[in-house]
């Protein structure tokens, strides 16, 4: 990737070009065709092995490891469900009433104007992570750049209000903690943005997310608007689901020991929890609590915790494979963890 916008678009049956494949960012290739059922196929072997194993270390695993995996997984589906059904709503809300020349008049294409306005714009969205990801797919699918959409994927579950309030409440006392979360995930997306040009990957986006709004009247708009709804929804909770399985899995027979054992480590701790935070993908509005909850830990290790969990998780790292495409998370994943980690450990260091 040399950074140039390329205008690509994968041609349908019929040869027509998909609408929302435009010039604002590198290249977007949209499924298309009965190409498409086979390029399913690989990840639908992967979620089958990840069910498979889940289901293998269930079966050799104690009645309350059992217990314990079934509150986890249902925790984390109803936690991340509502969220989510608020990202497909205004996922849809976009393919049915905006049109993409006016995203791109409010997102500029010009990464060092559109990063920071899409992540101004994700302080204004309540939301996790789970949420975020149907709302930069639609982005990408209206043409607006990579760079801000993929910013705005990691700032919105990071940095919006309700996420700082629950800090505040987790950490009484310790306003430097809610302002440390602020600006060390801030700068993750930012950086994660700017740098994507670079180092990033074509994506291929679903044919569902490359699409305008029709210019018929408000009664085709609304159907529309039901209709993307109802298969985007369908589309990513099997994807969450899967994920939060993993999840579930990792924190019911992760011993306690383990992360006891991690805080003794001095600065290993820092990755250590990092690395926590991935395994046990809890919703980013209830993590703060569970991050105060690791007492033994520094507090730059448990800003580590906050800043990595929304936005690179088990279940996340599943939705974006499932909506971007394994090239993606492979690349976007371990990108976005050694970035987040840097800036919690730089933030840490000066203000706590």
């Amino acid at each position: 990737m040399d950074g140039t916008p390329v205008a690509k678009a994968e041609a349908t049956q019929d040869g027509a070009t998909e609408p929302g494949a435009t010039a604002a960012g590198p290249v977007i290739v949209a499924d298309a065709g009965p190409r498409s059922r086979w390029s399913k196929a690989p990840t639908m072997a992967v979620a089958a092995l990840v069910v498979g194993w889940c289901l293998l270390l269930l079966v050799q695993a104690d009645a309350g490891q059992r217990t314990r995996w079934a509150t986890v997984f249902i925790a984390l589906v109803v936690q991340a469900m509502p969220f989510l059904a608020l990202g497909v709503c205004v996922s849809a809300a976009l393919a049915a009433f905006v049109t993409p020349a006016a995203l791109r008049r409010l997102v500029p294409d010009r990464p060092v104007i559109g990063v920071p306005v899409a992540c101004t714009a994700a302080t204004l969205l309540p939301g996790c992570e789970c949420s975020s990801v149907p709302v930069a797919a639609r982005l990408l699918g209206q043409g607006v750049s990579e760079s801000a959409a993929l910013a705005f994927l990691l700032a919105a579950p990071a940095v919006n209000p309700v996420v700082i309030a629950a800090t505040l409440v987790a950490f009484p006392g310790h306003p430097e903690m809610a302002l440390a979360r602020f600006l060390a995930s801030w700068i993750t997306a930012m950086a994660v943005g700017l740098l994507w040009r670079r180092i990033g990957v074509p994506i291929r986006l679903p044919k569902r997310y490359v699409s305008t709004p029709d210019g018929a009247g408000s009664g085709a708009r609304l159907s529309r608007l039901a209709e993307v709804i109802v298969e985007d929804f369908a589309y990513a909770a099997g994807y969450l689901t899967v994920g939060a399985g993993l999840g579930a899995t990792l924190q019911a027979l992760l011993p306690r020991t383990v992360a006891d054992a991690a805080a003794a480590l001095g600065p290993v701790a820092v990755l250590a929890l990092a690395l926590v935070a991935v395994a046990i993908a809890v919703c980013s509005e209830a993590d703060a609590f569970l991050a105060a909850s690791f007492r033994q830990f520094s507090r730059t290790a448990q800003l580590a915790f906050m800043v990595v969990g929304p936005m690179v998780d088990v279940k996340l790292i599943a939705l974006q494979a499932g909506t971007f495409g394994r090239r993606f998370a492979a690349r976007f994943a371990p990108a976005t963890f050694v970035i987040a980690v840097l800036a919690a450990t730089g933030v840490g260091a000066v203000l706590l």
